[in-house]
């Protein structure tokens, strides 16, 4: 990631809405945001998959695992601002493939830190989940308020968008999507 490039532009754009990038609450802003960006987009340097690299074929598990609220951040690639949301993914191991529970909420964190638009997030992280795991299927869903719809352009704050991506079994048997979507709905006690 250039920084420096990050860092003249936030200048740039300071001077642009009439700030002046030397004021005293300012100075550091540049730095920060770059700095910013190297942690929210570092989704670029990374691969999802090679998260999903220690699986555990002594188990032989052949029901849905879900998790459940998995917080979710990133940044809008039409506005530059952020959605912010949950994830919930669900996969049905084939034979005794499965996978440590926090890689899924790594694989969730990792797809997320790139520019992004909610829809393509959900099919990378199901895709990912089915290309690595080779599980029987794969259900997830996210929701999300995203600041572009809530501080600008309709200025409606609140508004959830939901997105799934069925893959599978998730896909072809109404039942087992039935189920998994129950769980997700689920209150807690």
């Amino acid at each position: 990631m250039d920084k420096e490039k990050i860092k003249k532009a936030v200048r740039d754009i300071l001077e642009a809405v009439g700030e002046d990038p030397a004021r005293e609450g300012l100075q550091g802003t540049p730095q920060r945001v770059a700095n910013m960006y190297e942690e929210v987009l570092s989704g670029y340097k990374q691969d999802a998959e090679d998260v999903l690299n220690v699986i555990f074929e002594e188990e032989d598990h052949d029901e849905i695992i879900l998790l459940k609220d998995i917080p979710l951040y990133s940044v809008c690639e039409h506005h530059l601002v952020p959605f912010v949301g949950k994830a919930h993914v669900a996969y049905l191991p084939e034979g005794k493939r499965i996978t440590g529970l926090s890689k899924i909420a790594r694989v969730v964190n990792m797809l997320a830190r790139k520019l992004q638009v909610q829809e393509r997030l959900t099919t990378s992280i199901a895709d990912t989940i089915m290309r690595k795991l080779k599980p029987k299927g794969v259900l997830v869903v996210i929701e999300a308020e995203h600041l572009c719809m809530s501080m600008r352009g309709v200025n409606k704050p609140g508004i959830i968008t939901t997105t799934s991506a069925v893959r599978g079994i998730f896909r072809s048997d109404e039942r087992t999507r039935s189920e998994a979507l129950s769980l997700i709905r689920q209150i807690r006690p």
